[in-house]
């Protein structure tokens, strides 16, 4: 059982939580930080939300699954999308690093594409490592929030 403050602290914090974790992807390829680092504090956000509101607010309001009032959540269910979460990002990861292949490239090369006039950045620089960095960032937030949810249901 969590407290008001708890809740309400969480709803004040989780949405600066996973906007800076957004910020820190798409700022990765030239300063501190990308995939990784987003990632974990996306489950950061997961986590609070976790301990404050619990796994059936979870389904219910992230994943938009319907939850008998009666019963106990399936932990099954969350667990499987957040397994299916880190397998397409392994695939994306995997796939973005061979696409170079096809071009008679090296594993793993990069182009960029800037962008000008973007709301919040002035200009954003798109590189093709964004498609790995997000495989990455899938990774992490499957794998962690899986581990997250199976020790949490113990």
């Amino acid at each position: 059982m969590t407290t008001v403050i708890m809740r309400t602290t969480a709803r004040a914090i989780v949405p600066i939580v996973l906007v800076v974790a957004i910020s820190l992807f798409f700022e990765g390829h030239n300063l501190p930080g990308g995939g990784f680092i987003g990632g974990v504090l996306t489950v950061t956000a997961f986590g609070i939300v976790y301990m404050a509101f619990g796994l059936d607010f979870l389904e219910r309001g992230v994943l938009g699954r319907e939850v008998d009032p009666g019963k106990e959540p399936s932990r099954d269910r969350v667990v499987l999308a957040y397994r299916r979460l880190f397998a397409y990002g392994f695939a994306i990861a995997v796939l973005s690093g061979l696409v170079p292949l096809v071009f008679d490239r090296p594993f793993l090369t990069q182009t960029f594409v800037m962008l000008e006039g973007v709301p919040i950045y002035d200009h954003l620089e798109v590189a093709s490592a964004m498609a790995f960095d997000f495989g990455v960032y899938c990774v992490v937030v499957g794998g962690l929030l899986t581990i997250l949810s199976v020790v949490g249901a113990e």
